[in-house]
């Protein structure tokens, strides 16, 4: 078969054309290769040198309380690996230990797990039976973050404007006392700080803001496990107002009636900044409120 010159010198001039091509794909699909992969490696928030590659935030795996702990405690919680989390010291908290707890051992006992076995019903004024959101903390992590002695979580609190008083032991209120301590951890103090400025703007709220405490290294009453206010993250207000299931019954698997006399705009405010509140456990305790943000964050807020 002949071929003219003007038929052989187009196919030439085709075939340089597709050499000059291929490069410039195989470039741009080795490009698009490095981008993804640069952004699960910022997924993973740390380095595979540190913490062994941990798997990504995203990866559909991991559990969601997991990721939800990596998501609110960045500094602290890095990634997640082969069932453990996997923290900035380098070392390793178990997720789920496997076993199957009662209510009880899920408060005195729990692993970052059990943190997420309770509902914290924003839809709801009236908690659910033994629906406790929040009475679960993995200790170990907990005392990774906040410190493990009293002296160390000491070392983490500063002073935080509360211009609405403290309350007294005669009921009265002290106007004096006008800031209370809290942790820096996990940013927790700049949040009551947010709290205190929304509050100011309600003065129709300030007689159930009298503060009676936040840090107290202590065991929860009646239970070996440490009390949240150990960590100096959460604090209680209005004691005059509070109402404590205690009061009715000292056995956690009791019929408690629901009792409540703080207005809901105070509770909103708090949990509009990470807070959760005491008045939401079944086993309540109205003018406890305390820097929970993954069990907020759980519940889909």
């Amino acid at each position: 078969m002949k071929y003219s010159f003007r038929t052989i010198a187009a196919g030439v001039m085709l075939a340089a054309m597709i050499c000059c091509i291929a490069p410039s794909m195989t470039s741009c699909k080795n490009a698009n290769a490095t981008s993804s992969e640069k952004a699960q490696a910022v997924a993973v928030r740390t380095s595979s040198d540190s913490l062994d590659t941990p798997q990504a935030a995203q990866d559909g795996s991991i559990p969601q309380g997991a990721r939800i702990l990596m998501e609110v405690y960045p500094t602290f919680v890095k990634g997640y690996k082969d069932g453990r989390l996997l923290m900035s010291d380098g070392s390793t908290i178990v997720y789920d230990d496997g076993r199957k707890k009662s209510f009880v051992e899920l408060l005195d006992d729990a692993d970052p797990e059990d943190m997420f076995a309770f509902k914290y019903d924003l839809d709801s004024w009236t908690p659910g039976k033994m629906q406790d959101a929040g009475r679960s903390r993995c200790e170990e992590l907990f005392k990774k973050m906040y410190g493990n002695s009293a002296k160390a979580v000491s070392s983490k609190l500063v002073a935080v404007r509360w211009p609405f008083g403290a309350a007294t032991n005669k009921g009265g209120v002290n106007k004096n006392i006008k800031t209370v301590k809290f942790t820096t951890v996990n940013g927790a103090n700049k949040q009551l700080e947010k709290v205190v400025a929304e509050l100011e703007k309600h003065p129709e709220l300030h007689k159930y803001l009298a503060q009676s405490g936040a840090f107290y290294w202590r065991p929860v009453r009646g239970a070996k496990r440490q009390s949240a206010h150990s960590y100096g993250m959460t604090i209680d207000i209005g004691v005059k107002y509070s109402d404590y299931w205690r009061n009715q019954s000292t056995n956690e698997n009791a019929n408690i009636a629901y009792r409540n006399k703080y207005p809901h705009e105070i509770v909103e405010i708090f949990e509009k900044h990470g807070f959760i509140w005491g008045g939401r456990w079944y086993h309540y305790d109205t003018m406890h409120f305390e820097y929970r943000p993954e069990i907020l964050k759980a519940s889909g807020r």
